[in-house]
């Protein structure tokens, strides 16, 4: 913080600030053109504090490259446009706080360990689960991970695949994921070898995060991600040392109900929309729906 805190000041003659959340009247970060500052919410943790000044920073700095960027490709909608910059805007400052190679080389010696990569670079937990899913520079290639992040409700509120992982457009994830789990496991890393119906194989790791404002009466929200990848790179994470990679025994899973075929999934919310139910009056299957592959 002390050196965007500096960049800001030589820069842009501007004041980092951190301020009371009732003086912030709601925001996480505001420019004060008045008062010549950024000001940042002390509602926000200190890696969420860090990540907001970098924003800030890049979009000082790189407005120019950013709209040239987006304006080079076509939308349908100007939000669609804005949506994108903003994405860019995130991911350069996420390339602040994390720098590619020494990030890239950190988590190569940590062996992906997420809550140690969080500790050395003084960030979160989710930070680092997005900052692992870019490191595809050619000639430094990490692990290409997926990522995805539900709340309790199972809604999906992010996911990213890279073409790794057949994330569904819409709905939520299948209830057999141990994503689902560690909200009954808070702030504990969950691992599990999954398998979709076409038999690809994945390693996933699991583990609630928490947003909101700080304070006993802040309204809370708590949220889970996963980080995934193929099989075939498990054995290069810290996760996968106590198991036995060479004979898995991987949790049958679908992408989401509507576009599962599995026929004896008993945690089954819905049936298949590309086939033809079975209602049979007379018959109780285990599973709550019956339906033909014809």
């Amino acid at each position: 913080m002390d050196a965007l805190s500096a960049r800001f000041k030589q820069k842009h003659a501007l004041k980092l600030r951190i301020l009371p959340a009732d003086i912030m009247v709601g925001a996480y970060r505001r420019h004060d053109l008045h008062r010549k500052q950024i000001a940042i919410s002390e509602a926000l943790d200190h890696a969420s504090r860090i990540f907001q000044a970098a924003l800030q920073l890049v979009l000082f700095e790189q407005g120019k490259a950013l709209d040239e960027l987006v304006n080079a490709a076509k939308f349908e909608t100007d939000a669609g446009r804005r949506l994108t910059r903003a994405a860019l805007a995130n991911y350069a400052a996420a390339a602040i706080i994390f720098p590619y190679e020494t990030f890239y080389r950190s988590a190569s010696e940590l062996k992906y360990d997420i809550e140690a990569l969080a500790r050395r670079f003084g960030a979160s937990f989710e930070q680092v689960c997005h900052r692992l899913t870019t490191l595809q520079r050619p000639g430094q290639e990490g692990i290409p991970f997926f990522f995805l992040r539900i709340d309790a409700a199972g809604n999906v509120s992010k996911r990213f695949s890279g073409g790794v992982f057949p994330f569904a457009r819409y709905g939520g994830s299948c209830a057999l994921w141990n994503i689902h789990e560690t909200f009954r496991a808070p702030s504990k890393v969950l691992t599990q070898i999954v398998q979709l119906p076409d038999g690809d194989s994945y390693f996933s790791i699991a583990r609630t995060v928490h947003g909101g404002e700080g304070g006993f009466h802040a309204p809370k929200a708590e949220r889970a991600v996963a980080l995934g990848c193929e099989l075939k790179y498990a054995e290069q994470l810290v996760y996968s040392e106590t198991m036995d990679l060479n004979n898995p025994t991987p949790t049958p899973i679908g992408v989401t109900c509507r576009l599962c075929s599995r026929p004896h999934c008993v945690a089954r919310a819905h049936p298949p929309l590309e086939r033809r139910l079975i209602i049979d009056e007379h018959r109780r299957l285990a599973t709550p729906f019956s339906f033909a592959f014809d």
